[in-house]
């Protein structure tokens, strides 16, 4: 597996579990994403965009990081065009580092949205803040998360849901159909395995890990 970690313009704190998490991933920043080297000490082999949002005064050893520069007008997000690239190199794996949260969120949106293509075509996604997690849910399946109990957690639907399955939760779900839109599927909490499974749909997990402390 090829994994990668895409360093995006969003919130992002360092914790135990982030460090575990990027530990042997090729690292692409995306213009502003590339402020989060420094705390997470590590150098990106690759720094994309269009440098209209680049942070200014970079350590040297960040600023000679090899760039690949597009211009400003163009049909796709810094981030989008990190993770094209490392596609483009095999990626199988991404962790989407920054993705939540920042000034913009229509760019936050995108982030949710793009996981879930991605995922359906085959590349497994992990967006993160360090504090809080997106994980998206595939359809046909269930999928078992080790989440410690207490874990706060939603699942976004980006569609009507049907038969979603909810197990190892406060409130756990049996096989039910929920409208788009619905907040039914918000503010849960983890009791034991979490396991989530949905027949048709698409949508995304978000946790809110309670034992990951930030540095």
């Amino acid at each position: 597996m090829s994994r990668y970690t895409i360093l995006l313009g969003g919130e992002l704190v360092r914790t135990p579990a982030l460090d575990r998490q990027i530990a042997g991933t090729r690292v692409i920043a995306a213009d502003s994403g590339i402020r989060h080297a420094e705390a997470l000490g590590i150098v990106p082999e690759l720094w994309v965009g269009d440098f209209d949002s680049a942070p200014p005064d970079l350590p040297e050893h960040l600023a000679s990081v090899p760039t690949r520069k597009f211009p400003a007008d163009k049909d796709s997000t810094d981030g989008e065009l990190a993770v094209d690239i490392a596609l483009e190199q095999g990626a199988t794996a991404l962790i989407l580092a920054g993705a939540f949260g920042g000034a913009r969120a229509d760019h936050a949106f995108l982030h949710l949205a793009l996981a879930l293509r991605l995922a359906e075509a085959g590349t497994e996604v992990l967006l993160t803040s360090g504090t809080q997690e997106g994980r998206p849910l595939l359809h046909g399946r269930t999928t078992v998360f080790d989440y410690a109990d207490g874990t706060l957690f939603s699942i976004l639907g980006f569609s009507d849901l049907t038969g979603l399955t909810v197990e190892g939760a406060k409130w756990p779900l049996e096989a039910v159909r929920v409208p788009f839109g619905s907040s039914l599927t918000m503010s849960n909490e983890v009791r034991g395995r979490l396991g989530v499974g949905l027949e048709q749909g698409r949508a995304l997990l978000v946790a809110h890990p309670s034992q990951q402390q930030a540095f």
